[in-house]
């Protein structure tokens, strides 16, 4: 689960990490508001939404008035912001976050997150702030300095300073950066995050390090320990296909190809994908149905496929082990029914009561081509569709 900057540095501000003074403003007026109450000669305007690069694509606006302040949320509010995180669709900006300025002497990137690798945890940083990480990784890789976290004893002071002297801090200013790091990481851990990134760091004239922007996204399986983030959850911000698929504990995610997918387990969904796009044709989502579905679950997902009208085509890919073959045909059959059917669709099934579920869609009457493994599927679903 993702949160809006403001919310993140609400949180991070519990942890001892720095932040600017700042107020979350949903017009015009409550953002002039906002800077008359905050005071000050600077302002900045950041569109709040969950995508990075809102600076390149005219999200983060500097304001030397609070009348200046409501000109730009104005412009600000309402428009459809595109970044290279948020594709060419965009995203419409609903609120504006109103900041103090400060002096800034030097950026930095620091981020806590799980190295899959190692298994453990790390805390990363690079005098590289204000740019994209990815960037920095493929060209200046040996910019980037890592220090991996014990479990047991979590992220020691030690290895916070002597992250802040690789990115080249004073030994004072790297002794406020410690106690940041350490702040950061706690966060971190506690509140079951998937990363907590602070991009850019900044270093002040004053001598003081702060977050002047901050990210904080969830292991939304985790999410049940901490109801009070859950609240925090932006409904507008998120695919309403993908919260109606949550609805019915559907792992779905939305894609932009035109063949959909139905298939029962992480692992197989993702080759199943894979060699959809081997075979020259493009999956229009990732949707597993979990092993322990039913057939009223099975038939929310087939409705949530065929409303797309991107999908072209269907492939229901299983392999029943506690999830049973005839299981997935019932609710295959119930969703066609009552949706109708106006796409090709393939379907490969193995396992638990194979023949079962190969007789009832059989006997059903509808147009739904059988598929004896994963690769013939895969080309009668790719073919079947460019043949529309």
């Amino acid at each position: 689960m993702n949160i809006h900057e403001y919310q993140a540095k609400e949180i991070l501000r519990k942890y001892g990490v720095t932040t600017l003074n700042g107020r979350m403003a949903e017009s015009p007026d409550q953002a002039y508001q906002a800077a008359k109450e905050l005071g000050g000669a600077l302002w900045v305007v950041k569109a709040q939404i969950h995508a990075g690069g809102r600076g390149k694509g005219g999200g983060v606006k500097l304001a030397k008035s609070p009348e200046e302040v409501r000109e730009l949320s104005k412009k600000m509010i309402g428009m459809n912001l595109i970044t290279h995180q948020t594709g060419p669709e965009g995203k419409e900006v609903q609120k504006v976050y109103i900041e103090q300025g400060c002096n800034i002497k030097k950026e930095y990137y620091v981020a806590v997150l799980l190295d899959r690798k190692t298994g453990r945890v790390v805390v990363m940083a690079s005098a590289e702030g204000g740019v994209e990480i990815e960037e920095v990784a493929e060209k200046h890789p040996e910019k980037i300095h890592r220090v991996q976290v014990d479990p047991a004893v979590g992220l020691m002071p030690f290895q916070a300073r002597q992250l802040a002297f690789a990115v080249g801090m004073s030994e004072k200013v790297a002794s406020k950066a410690a106690k940041f790091f350490m702040g950061l990481y706690k966060s971190y851990e506690e509140c079951d995050c998937s990363i907590a990134e602070i991009n850019p760091l900044v270093e002040t004239a004053e001598g003081e390090v702060i977050a002047l922007d901050a990210k904080m996204n969830f292991d939304s399986n985790a999410l049940f320990r901490h109801p009070k983030i859950m609240e925090l959850r932006d409904l507008t911000e998120e695919d309403p296909t993908e919260i109606e698929a949550s609805k019915y504990d559907l792992a779905f995610i939305k894609l932009d190809g035109n063949i959909g997918c139905l298939v029962n387990g992480a692992g197989l969904a993702m080759a199943t994908m894979d060699i959809i796009k081997l075979h020259g044709g493009s999956p229009a989502n990732f949707l597993d149905v979990g092993g322990g579905a039913n057939k009223e679950k099975v038939t929310n997902a087939f409705k949530i496929i065929l409303r797309d009208p991107n999908v072209k085509g269907i492939f229901v890919n299983i392999f029943g082990g506690i999830m049973k073959c005839d299981i997935i045909a019932e609710g295959v059959i119930a969703a066609t029914k009552e949706l109708g059917l106006k796409v090709p669709a393939v379907v490969r099934l193995e396992g638990t009561n194979v023949e079962l579920g190969k007789k009832l869609l059989a006997e059903s009457g509808l147009n739904i081509m059988p598929a004896d493994d994963i690769t013939d599927g895969a080309k009668k679903i790719v073919a079947a569709v460019k043949g529309m």
